[in-house]
């Protein structure tokens, strides 16, 4: 318990990046008094992957032998002998070596023409729709904060749901349940200060005044002490977590593989986290495709390869799923730039030892297109996320999702 008197005299200072107003959840509060708890927890693990900036679906799970591909795309298309191939007249982008892997394996599959109706080209607006569940966005939160708000009802976590960035993303916003955004270990942690009692800190003196409006007899006093105690109890947890964690693998030396590092360490450390989130950026390529887009799909590739070779070595890799999500796909044909632009559905990933193999959603026709020369959509997004809520996180969807939506079947039913 960090005494009133040793807070004060240290001056502890918040140095958690958007996680310090969230604390003031009880839940923190809750894992500090119940250490157990988290260990005690075996429940199946969403670790999500944004591709921020619409990926080109086309050139990551490439249709081999479309003429009509083949046509639009002279400079940017990918040969039909250089795909990975895996069923049905299509083949993975050649730089992604790791997951042509896990399919050999029976565990990865690829879900085509994902989108919604009425698709936005706008990145905010689309971006906004899939946080939100709902192409009318009409509810408040993400459809992973009402999901975590349905999993805290039954398991209470300090990290139950876990962001690898700086700003909580707008899919895991909710009413009730914290979520820690963390870009690495020290980052969250609380920073002291010792002075030598000459009050010249102006960060102290804030807070000494603080403690003074507001006593520890006061709700406000009460409130204040339990969120220093629970943070940095949890800070604790993670630290210790982070010291007993040894990565079963080298991951590459990028930010992404780093971050998914990170969320190793949380899921081996059995602190409870059901929700991960971690974020790839770049995909908006109007311009260089021909070298940016290679280079995201390596990156992409070696992140999650490594990331479940560790779970696996682990003894961890079959209570994870992976599930990859853009905001959109880009346009079939190519632009003048050497690159393409906003386009409608796409393409999605989902990886883990609980996947079944295989090609969902219906291909899209490419001499079939709509809206100027978009990719239609074949998969309504919605069905992706039932899929996952009922399937893999044991909450029911319907209530969550605003309506009945049926699942796929690259997770088995319960």
């Amino acid at each position: 318990m960090l005494s009133r008197r040793n807070f004060i005299r240290g001056t502890a200072l918040v140095s958690i990046g958007t996680v310090a107003s969230p604390l003031l959840k009880g839940s923190l509060a809750f894992a500090a008094q119940n250490p157990a708890y988290a260990a005690a927890s075996n429940g199946k693990v969403l670790v999500l992957v944004q591709l921020a900036g619409g990926n080109d679906g086309l050139n990551t799970l490439i249709p081999v032998g479309d003429s009509a591909y083949r046509s639009a795309r002279k400079a940017l298309g990918v040969p039909d002998e250089s795909a990975l191939p895996l069923e049905s007249g299509f083949g993975l982008h050649p730089n992604l070596t790791g997951l042509k892997g896990l399919w050999d394996a029976g565990k990865f599959a690829a879900v085509r023409g994902v989108g919604y109706p009425g698709q936005d080209y706008s990145h905010f607006k689309s971006m906004a729709i899939w946080q939100a569940g709902d192409p009318g966005l009409s509810f408040q939160y993400g459809w992973l904060g009402r999901t975590l708000e349905e999993l805290e009802s039954q398991q209470h976590d300090p990290f139950l749901g876990f962001n690898v960035g700086t700003s909580t993303p707008a899919e895991m916003r909710s009413a009730s349940v914290p979520i820690p955004s963390v870009r690495n270990v020290a980052d969250y942690a609380f920073k002291v200060r010792m002075k030598a009692g000459d009050g010249s800190d102006p960060r102290s003196a804030t807070l000494l005044k603080l403690y003074e409006q507001y006593p520890s007899a006061s709700p406000y006093g009460v409130l204040l002490e339990t969120t220093v105690d629970s943070a940095v109890e949890s800070s604790k947890q993670l630290a210790e977590a982070a010291q007993l964690y040894k990565p079963a693998v080298e991951y590459p030396r990028t930010s992404f593989a780093s971050g998914l590092s990170l969320l190793a360490e949380v899921i081996v450390g059995g602190l409870g986290m059901r929700v991960g989130h971690i974020t790839l950026g770049g995909f908006d390529t109007h311009s260089s495709q021909a070298t940016d887009h290679p280079r995201l799909m390596q990156e992409l590739d070696q992140g999650l390869t490594a990331f479940y070779n560790d779970l696996a070595a682990q003894g961890k890799a079959q209570d994870v799923l992976v599930l990859t999500w853009s905001e959109f796909g880009r346009r079939v044909q190519e632009n003048a730039s050497g690159g393409t632009d906003h386009g409608a559905a796409s393409v999605l990933f989902a990886l883990g030892d609980g996947v079944r193999r295989g090609l969902y959603g219906d291909p899209p026709d490419l001499k079939k297109l709509v809206d100027n020369g978009n990719v239609p959509f074949t998969t309504d997004f919605r069905r992706v996320y039932a899929t996952v809520i009922e399937r893999w996180l044991g909450a029911p969807s319907e209530p969550l999702l605003g309506a009945r939506w049926d699942p796929l079947e690259f997770l088995p039913a319960a």
